[in-house]
């Protein structure tokens, strides 16, 4: 495959900023507004939309709504609309709130893993279970995010056979339908992106693989592009960029969901996402939140957002001309 001509290959967009995004923030967006956001997010023709996080108000109280939202949403065919869940009470009250799948999340890194859900990897992997056997029986599709699959920032390299090794027992003995390899603190790198890429699409050439870019170290687009040459379709992003781990010290935003559209788009890919639907929804986030985002598109426009030339530019063409050649 060649990375600089996309020849019209679709790759399916999956946002996470209404969830990712909007945890990591110290305003609580009002219901209505994050309702509004999704809605507009859904018309933009995103595949999917990682809408909340039934976890406990008091852990993430910028997610205390998730039932609220996830019920006022307008759904539009063909998106699939998802949410975190940590534990069978969450799953439930997801269940209660029409989700269509079931985002379960667990770290490659034991440190990690500790650090963030407070379980050793067993336990979480027990717990999962449990979660993803409700799903099943409730027909619904099940998802696990495994954070830290390129590098964890307190216990450093996490072994590709470790992921792999995980996502075996995640698809074999969970029944998980889609993995998410998850670059929690933005550790990836291109060659190691493409590396474990093409190790998972050769091993589960049948299962839905998401990959999950942080631009922390400005190599998210990189990755993403690095990711498709390995022949992964489908990329996480957030709008505007916002998000991060709150666990993971160091941690910025998510590879920005228009920035990566735009240079997808340019190259020729089938994003089905409207660009211009999607700048205007990122261009609300600022009064959302309190403070600007990191998108350079938001700032600076598309390529080809033209100015206007100088109002004197006439007369400067003319002094140009009448100066010997």
């Amino acid at each position: 495959m060649n990375r600089w001509n996309g020849a019209g290959r679709r790759i399916h967009m999956q946002e996470v900023g209404t969830r990712d995004g909007l945890q990591a923030e110290s305003v609580f967006v009002p219901t209505a507004d994050k309702i509004a956001l999704v809605n507009s997010l859904s018309q933009a023709g995103m595949a999917k939309i990682e809408v909340t996080a039934f976890v406990s108000p008091k852990a993430i109280p910028a997610l205390a709504d998730a039932q609220q939202v996830m019920l006022g949403i307008e759904r539009v065919p063909g998106v699939i609309y998802s949410a975190l869940v940590p534990n069978v009470r969450g799953a439930e009250r997801a269940i209660e709130s029409r989700t269509d799948e079931l985002n379960l999340v667990m770290s490659a890194s034991e440190t990690h893993n500790l650090a963030n859900l407070r379980m050793t990897q067993a336990q979480s992997f027990q717990g999962l279970c449990e979660v993803a056997a409700l799903a099943r029986q409730a027909a619904l599709a099940v998802n696990i995010s495994l954070s830290c699959s390129f590098g964890c920032p307190m216990q450093g390299d996490v072994p590709e056979d470790t992921v792999l090794a995980w996502c075996a027992r995640f698809i074999d003995e969970a029944g998980a339908g889609g993995i998410t390899l998850c670059d929690t603190t933005g550790m990836a790198y291109p060659s190691q992106v493409a590396s474990l890429t093409a190790r998972f699409r050769a091993a589960w050439p049948d299962t839905e693989l998401s990959l999950h870019f942080h631009n922390t170290r400005g190599m998210g687009l990189a990755n993403v592009l690095a990711g498709i040459d390995a022949g992964a379709d489908r990329f996480d992003a957030s709008l505007g960029g916002i998000g991060g781990c709150p666990y993971a010290p160091g941690a910025s935003g998510n590879v920005c969901t228009e920035e990566v559209v735009h240079a997808l788009q340019l190259m020729g890919y089938d994003t089905g996402v409207d660009l211009g639907r999607l700048l205007d929804a990122s261009a609300r986030l600022p009064a959302l939140i309190g403070h600007e985002t990191p998108s350079q598109i938001v700032k600076a426009g598309r390529r080809l957002d033209l100015h206007q030339p100088p109002r004197d530019f006439e007369a400067i063409r003319e002094r140009a001309e009448a100066r010997p050649a």
